[in-house]
């Protein structure tokens, strides 16, 4: 699934209306549907619902979210937050026709003074501003946000809560943004849900199908995309009747140290699953015992050293070598794998003490096999990278590692990004 940005979101409406065709109110009404579908399993008759409407489409979708909830039975109220002299076309059309209906409460807010009390109870869907904001939000705008964060109600944005911006949210400001606690987004998730700072303003996330054109999306380039499980399964390598271990390659891990066997031990059940067709774990000589108990299906070859790494004589059986986890930064340790990077031509995986050992040899990132895969986390890559004040610089610094060594990075963490040398 692509992961498209605010400008090309925006070209994907233009192109579906132009295209399918279909009106502009139209299609806004479709994403309101597709977002009251959404909520209603959530919803009781009895429960009140206040819904704050900016004035750009983010609100028009409020004030038709509001029209369907009121011609279903519920209790809503509906705020419009005047922040501009201006409303864009479709919030007047679903204006109107929410002013239409009998049973419609409808107010506006223009200052501090006009604010409804929340009570707990209370139900809050947040339509004041979506994708288009181009600014931290500030004055008016900001102290409605805060008023509705200060109550313990239900929160639910719309498309994306009011203040957060779709991409990078550098330099935003923290305590202007609607903290929700569900958030349905229309047709393609936004690269900010990915970065964990702002799981505190998104809540539980969903994507809603509103029917954007699949031709335009197919055909927009992106470097981002949020893998799915059907995204993954057509690289899936299947066994075959006659294939047998020695079909998959042989995997060489290089892993543990004294007191630290368990993380060699977990390393070689994890690379096993993976698929290849052999692991060999070398290992110092005092997790030998503990390395064939807990993993007999595993290969061992023992170090030299009794208690770390100090090296490998023959890599050539191997066809993709993995090291770090365990590994400790004792001085030989660090040779044997500046030589270990040096000697080899095939792909490496380095995770872990590996990681920590590059980040204090920098020159040695330029020697690595072109294709190898670096796994940080978060702390791991700070040491490597720099330190970074957001997830957009922190996803930054990965391309830049990426494409600068030619290698992989994969950043850990809930959203794992895969970050490719070109």
């Amino acid at each position: 699934m692509k992961i498209l940005n605010t400008q090309q979101i925006r070209k994907a409406d233009q192109y579906t209306i132009e295209n399918e065709p279909i009106a502009s109110i139209d299609l806004m009404e479709r994403a309101s549907k597709a977002f009251f579908d959404a909520i209603k399993p959530r919803l009781k008759k009895q429960d009140t619902i206040r819904v704050f409407c900016g004035m750009g489409n983010n609100g028009g979708d409020g004030l038709a979210v509001s029209r369907m909830l009121v011609l279903s039975g519920y209790q809503v109220h509906t705020y419009k937050i005047v922040h501009s002299d201006n409303a864009s076309s479709d919030f007047q059309t679903n204006e109107k026709r929410l002013l239409k209906l009998k049973r419609a409460r409808y107010q506006e807010v223009h200052a501090k003074e006009d604010f409804p009390e929340i009570k707990p109870a209370d139900i809050v869907i947040d339509a004041i501003f979506g994708s288009g904001l181009s600014r931290p939000l500030e004055g008016f705008p900001a102290e409605v946000v805060k008023h509705l964060n200060a109550s313990e109600s239900i929160r639910i944005a719309v498309d994306l809560p009011s203040g957060l911006f779709a991409e990078d949210n550098t330099g935003n400001i923290s305590e202007n943004i609607f903290k929700a606690h569900f958030t349905y987004t229309f047709q393609l998730p936004k690269l900010s849900f990915m970065f964990p700072e702002n799981a505190v303003y998104l809540g539980q996330w969903q994507v809603l199908n509103i029917g954007l054109s699949e031709e335009f999306i197919a055909q927009e380039e992106t470097p981002w995309h949020f893998m799915l499980d059907v995204d993954l399964k057509p690289h899936y390598r299947y066994r075959n009747k006659f294939d047998h271990k020695g079909t998959f390659g042989h995997g060489l891990l290089i892993a543990g140290s004294y007191g630290k066997s368990g993380a060699a031990l977990l390393s070689a059940r994890a690379a096993l699953q993976m698929g290849p067709g052999l692991v060999t774990t070398h290992i110092p000589g005092a997790n030998y015992t503990i390395q064939q108990l807990g993993l007999p299906e595993g290969m061992v070859s023992v170090d030299e050293d009794n208690h770390h790494f100090t090296g490998i004589k023959d890599i050539d059986p191997y066809n993709a070598i993995g090291t770090g986890p365990g590994l400790g930064k004792e001085p030989q340790t660090q040779n044997a794998l500046k030589l270990l990077i040096q000697n080899t031509t095939r792909p490496m995986v380095l995770d872990a003490d590996a990681l920590n050992i590059l980040a204090e040899n920098p020159t040695w990132l330029s020697f690595l096999p072109a294709g190898s895969i670096l796994t940080p986390h978060v702390g791991e890559l700070e040491r490597l990278a720099g330190k970074s004040s957001s997830g957009w610089e922190r996803l930054e610094s990965a391309r830049e590692k990426a494409f600068r060594f030619k290698c992989y990075v994969v950043l850990k963490g809930a959203h794992t990004a895969v970050v490719c040398p070109v």
